[in-house]
C-alpha cells in the first residue's frame, strides 16, 4: 500500500488528483467545526453522551465524524445521500421503469438515476433535519427558539448535506476513488485521535486499575486482528469454473477458453450491519423521542434495558437481523437464473452441469453457502465490540460499540482507494508503453 502511494505520488497527474482529494477532505473537516446557529452545542454534547449513543443516531454520529453530536453544519453528513442511494437501488428492482433505466438506458439512463438520487437526497435531508430540530426542541437544547430559528437550523443542515454530496461527486470526478466512500472514511478516521487520547488519559488517571492495563492492549491487538480478518474476507471470493464452447464463424474461431465466475464472500459489504443496527436500535430511538432512556423508572426503563446494546436479547436480535439482511441483499444483487441464461447465450457452461436450470440451481446453492459464511463473518465483526463493551465497562467508555461497523467501512474504503490508485498507475504504464 505504501509502495503504491509512493509510486502514485511520482506521477504528476495522479499527484494532482490526490492533492485535490485531500483538499476536499480538508474542507469537509472545516465544515465539521462550524456550528449551526441557535443550537446550544454544550448541552447537546452532554445529552448525546447520556441518552443517544445507543440509538441509531450513535451510528450517524460516528459516520459524520462526531458532527451530529456537536451540532455543526455537516451534522447530517453523507447519510441522506446514502439512504437515498439504497432506496433508489431497492426501487430499481421493484419498479419496472427504473429497472429499464438502469439496464437499458445506457449513459443517459444512468444520469437520470443520479438526478433522481440527488432529488431524493434533498427530500430525505429535509426530513432528517426536521427530526434533528424536533429532538433539539423537545429536550431544550436550543439557544434560541421560534419559527425563524427552526427555519435557519433546518435550512443550514440541508444545505450542509447537499454540499457534502457535491464534494463527494467532485472527488469521484476529479480525485481518487469513490467520493462518497472517501468522505465517509474521513469522518470515521477523524474520531481515532480523540479515542486514543481518551485511552491514554484513562491509563494515566488515578482511577486506573490493573484491568485497565490489561483491557486496552487486548483491545488494540483485537482491533488489528479484526483488520486482518476484514482484509482477507473482503478480497476472498469463490470461483466457479466456466468453459466457453469453441465456435467457428467464417475463418475465425471464438471461445474455447476457460475462465471463472467470481462470487464475493462479502457481497453485500457493510449494508446488512447498518440495516440491522437501525432496526435493533429502534426501541431506543423511539424512547428518545419520548424523552425515555434505560435509566428511566417504570415500564419504559425496563423495556429499554431489554434492548440495551449490552443485553443478550439485543445481541441475539442483532445477529439474526445481520444474517437476514445478508441473504436479502445478496438476493437483490445477484440473480443466479439471469447469470445462467447469460452463460447459455454466450456458449458458456459449468463443467458437470447442463446449461439452463441445473446451472442456475448450482450457482444458487454455492451463493447460499458463500452468503452464510459472509453473514457470520459480518455478525462476528459487529458483535465482538458489543461483547467487549458489555464485559468491560472501561472498554465501553471508549465508544467501541459500533467499532466493527466502522472498521469494515474504513478497511473497505482503503482497499478500494488503493485499487483505484493501482488502476491509474497501470493505465499510465500502458500509455507510456504504447507511446
Amino acid at each position: 500500500m505504501l509502495q503504491t502511494l509512493r509510486n502514485a505520488w511520482k506521477v504528476e497527474e495522479i499527484r494532482k488528483k490526490m492533492l485535490f482529494t485531500l483538499f476536499i477532505i480538508l474542507l469537509f473537516r472545516l465544515g465539521n467545526a462550524i456550528p449551526v446557529p441557535n443550537i446550544d452545542t454544550a448541552l447537546l454534547g452532554q445529552y448525546f453522551t447520556s441518552s443517544l449513543s445507543n440509538t441509531i443516531l450513535g451510528l450517524y454520529n460516528v459516520m459524520s465524524g462526531s458532527a451530529f453530536s456537536t451540532g455543526t453544519v455537516f451534522a447530517l453528513s453523507i447519510q441522506p445521500y446514502i439512504n437515498a442511494s439504497i432506496i433508489i437501488q431497492l426501487l430499481t428492482i421493484a419498479i419496472p421503469a427504473l429497472e429499464r433505466l438502469s439496464k437499458e438506458g445506457g449513459e443517459e439512463g444512468k444520469k437520470k438515476l443520479e438526478n433522481i438520487t440527488r432529488y431524493s437526497t434533498v427530500a430525505i435531508a429535509l426530513l432528517q433535519a426536521y427530526g434533528y430540530y424536533v429532538i433539539l426542541s423537545t429536550n431544550s437544547l436550543l439557544a434560541k427558539t421560534g419559527v425563524w430559528s427552526a427555519i435557519v437550523i433546518v435550512a443550514t443542515l440541508v444545505a450542509g448535506s447537499c454540499l457534502v454530496m457535491w464534494m463527494g461527486e467532485q472527488i469521484t470526478e476529479f480525485g481518487i476513488g469513490n467520493g462518497i466512500s472517501v468522505i465517509l472514511f474521513a469522518g470515521i478516521i477523524a474520531r481515532v485521535p480523540n479515542t486514543f487520547v481518551n485511552m491514554i488519559g484513562n491509563l494515566f488517571s488515578s482511577s486506573a486499575t490493573w484491568k485497565t492495563y490489561v483491557v486496552y492492549p487486548l483491545m488494540i491487538l483485537g482491533g488489528l486482528a479484526m483488520i486482518v480478518l476484514i482484509v482477507i474476507v473482503t478480497n476472498a471470493e469463490r470461483r466457479i469454473p466456466v468453459v466457453y464452447a469453441k465456435r467457428v464463424v467464417g475463418r475465425k474461431s471464438y471461445g474455447g477458453q476457460n475462465t471463472h465466475l467470481p462470487l464475493k464472500v462479502n457481497m453485500s459489504g457493510v449494508l446488512p450491519v447498518i440495516f440491522a443496527s437501525s432496526i435493533a436500535s429502534l426501541p431506543a430511538t423511539v424512547g428518545m423521542f419520548f424523552g425515555k432512556t434505560s435509566e428511566s423508572a417504570g415500564g419504559w426503563g425496563t423495556f429499554l434495558r431489554l434492548f440495551n446494546q449490552t443485553s443478550v436479547l439485543y445481541m441475539v436480535i442483532y445477529f439474526l437481523l445481520i444474517i437476514f439482511f445478508s441473504y436479502f441483499y445478496s438476493t437483490i444483487q445477484f440473480n443466479p437464473i439471469e447469470v445462467s441464461n447469460n452463460l447459455m447465450k454466450n456458449g458458456g457452461y459449468i463443467p458437470g452441469f447442463r446449461p439452463g436450470k441445473p446451472t442456475g440451481a448450482f450457482i444458487a446453492k454455492v451463493l447460499n453457502k458463500v452468503t452464510l459464511f459472509g453473514a457470520i463473518y459480518l455478525a462476528i465483526i459487529a458483535l465482538v465490540p458489543l461483547i467487549v463493551g458489555a464485559v468491560s465497562p472501561t472498554a465501553s467508555n471508549t465508544g467501541i460499540s459500533i467499532g466493527g461497523t466502522s472498521l469494515i467501512i474504513v478497511v473497505g474504503v482503503a482497499l478500494e482507494t488503493v485499487r483505484a490508485l493501482e488502476a491509474q498507475l497501470i493505465m499510465r504504464n500502458y500509455k507510456g508503453f504504447l507511446e
